[in-house]
């Protein structure tokens, strides 16, 4: 199995390029600006913070780090393959992650082994042309309502994704392993994205694989909570129903996608600021 807790201490990592999907993205995690924030963008911040200050104040330090997010919602692999990866690889960042793939196996007749064999394509093509490419697994879903069902077709993939990274040298971020992942407040009110908190869960587990020092445990236990009654489960998955699933499954006939129109919000690699 790929090594998650190797160190990448020994080469500086000044720059850093994100492609996916919504998850990469930061849906669920909405800015004061509007635009979504997320993981990718959290992982962003806590490697500039791991730069030398050589010569810079404390308000210059992320000006030495660029950062780029391609990733856009609704995306899959294939389109990311054909709209993303050769702007990483012109890119050349430090470190790419590369999340894809979900999108695909959450459909219906989708074959996990199919999708995964696009995928080593894809990480065989991004390892030639930039430093480090982190891959990532998928969520463990057993608590997530909508996405239940799909528990086997998520772990088969999840399985590729990890000989993948043995045979190309890649770390993991491993979500399924991620066991604070399985309280629900990590997760967004659509059920399928995840919360602010869930992204910044995930942003520390990311810099745990590259080897930095992360100021919380990203799998510290949640604050306890009152049990919920049965009449509020229920109406929490009304409401559910109403704002998200039906919107849902109307795109799905009209062969509409949440990314239609959507471009990314990090095109070009650049200095990240306070």
């Amino acid at each position: 199995m790929a090594d998650d807790s190797r160190s990448r201490r020994n080469g500086v990592l000044g720059s850093y390029a994100a492609i996916g999907d919504s998850f990469t993205e930061g849906v669920g995690d909405p800015g004061p600006d509007g635009m979504y924030v997320g993981w990718a963008d959290r992982l962003a911040v806590l490697l500039a913070d791991q730069l030398p200050v050589s010569g810079a104040t404390a308000a210059t330090v992320h000006g030495d780090f660029r950062y780029a997010n391609l990733a856009v919602r609704g995306r899959l692999l294939d389109q990311i393959v054909d709209e993303q990866i050769p702007r990483a690889k012109e890119l050349a960042p430090d470190l790419v992650t590369f999340c894809a793939g979900g999108n695909d196996i959450i459909r219906p007749g989708t074959d996990p082994d199919d999708v995964a064999e696009r995928f080593e394509r894809a990480v065989a093509d991004l390892s030639d042309a930039v430093g480090t490419v982190m891959v990532t697994t998928g969520f463990d879903t057993r608590n997530v309502p909508v996405l239940r069902h799909l528990r086997g077709k998520i772990a088969t993939y999840t399985a590729h994704v990890r000989a993948i990274a043995d045979r190309y040298d890649c770390p993991v971020l491993d979500l399924w392993s991620l066991k604070s992942a399985q309280d629900r407040r990590a997760w967004d009110g659509d059920r399928l994205h995840l919360s602010p908190e869930g992204h910044t869960r995930v942003a520390l587990r990311a810099a745990q694989v590259l080897g930095l020092d992360v100021p919380a445990d990203p799998d510290q236990p949640w604050p306890p909570q009152p049990p919920r009654g049965t009449l509020e489960v229920r109406r929490d998955d009304i409401h559910w129903a109403r704002e998200y699933l039906v919107p849902w499954i109307g795109r799905r006939l009209r062969g509409e996608s949440s990314g239609d129109h959507v471009e990314a919000k990090r095109p070009d690699l650049l200095p990240l600021k306070h």
